[in-house]
């Protein structure tokens, strides 16, 4: 049976298991410094607009390599250890298995991301001004931060993040044979681990999506409740936090460490950057950013008429 041969899978050598852990967290560095690049100078707090579907999805996929890679390592190992020992014993073990799972692993916070993007979309223009910054703004943000402090305490919260924390059992339960049977659990995964961190992730829009400052912040939660030894404390402690801040940024978001206000110098230079046409990464033009969504900052009339007709990041 397969889930006896899992169950017998030896452990891996000590330098392969520290090559793969190091591996992870090489391309995890990668992918923090180009995240750095891609959303340099693009913080414009609460709210701060996307941009495109291709652009926003190019930006996520890589943030997602940069936050996840470090928390799924042991996951990772548990899937080598197995391809190996089936290798051992002449079964079915395809070279790049494991790259696959972690593909799917992607497909899956890729999957999220779009849902994240069609429902801020579909929320800016269903209420207009009535979440912009200088309206109920903060209450916005500050609500959406509370709402993951409260998720956090769920016991959906706790059956995914069981799921997430134990490698051996997960596979046991989901494993498949073969190239398309490692996408297919790295997806899995993926969906599993999407419903642990959710909340974390609406609360890094709500505190602003290109800030690089939050995104280390919510990465460091993540990998906070995946691998520390003490799951409840930890998940507990973590929804104290997020109630505090979001009750903080609710109230007084000016006395946030670390938080751009939307109508602050730095939000407008920020938006300013965008819609000087600055290059990304990649080469294309971005242009404006729409800046009379959710949580939006406060511009008179016209420059949102001119915003309006850039038509987002380019």
């Amino acid at each position: 049976m397969e889930s006896a041969a899992i169950r017998r899978a030896p452990p891996l050598p000590g330098f392969i298991q520290l090559g793969l852990i190091g591996l992870l967290i090489l391309l995890a560095a990668i992918a923090w410094l180009v995240t750095g690049d891609q959303m340099s100078g693009m913080d414009a707090g609460p709210g701060t607009d996307p941009g495109t579907l291709g652009f926003f999805l190019g930006v996520w996929v890589v943030m997602m390599a940069a936050m996840m890679f470090p928390s799924i390592a042991p996951m990772v190992t548990m899937h080598v250890r197995i391809q190996e020992a089936r290798r051992a014993k002449g079964q079915s073990a395809p070279v790049g298995a494991t790259t696959l799972f972690v593909g799917g692993y992607l497909v899956s916070w890729a999957a999220a991301g779009l849902f994240g993007y069609g429902v801020y979309q579909l929320g800016k223009a269903l209420t207009g001004d009535t979440f912009a910054w200088h309206n109920a703004g903060p209450e916005l943000a500050g609500g959406i931060i509370v709402l993951a402090a409260i998720y956090q305490l769920t016991p959906m919260k706790d059956v995914c993040l069981r799921h997430c924390r134990s490698p051996f059992m997960f596979l046991m339960e989901h494993w498949r044979p073969g190239r398309l049977g490692a996408l297919e659990v790295g997806i899995r995964h993926g969906a599993w681990c999407v419903g642990c961190c959710w909340g974390l992730m609406a609360a890094l829009f709500a505190l602003g999506i290109m800030s690089i400052g939050w995104m280390a912040f919510v990465a460091a939660l993540i990998a906070a409740e995946k691998l520390l030894p003490w799951r409840v404390a930890t998940s507990r402690a973590i929804a104290a936090l997020l109630l505090v801040l979001g009750l903080a940024v609710a109230i007084t978001p000016s006395s946030v460490p670390g938080l751009t206000l939307p109508d602050s110098p730095q939000a407008m230079k920020a938006m300013d950057s965008m819609n000087g046409g600055s290059m990304d990464s990649m080469g294309t033009k971005q242009g404006g950013s729409k800046n009379n969504g959710s949580m939006g900052s406060m511009q008179d009339k016209s420059m949102k008429g001119d915003s309006k007709g850039q038509g987002g990041m380019k």
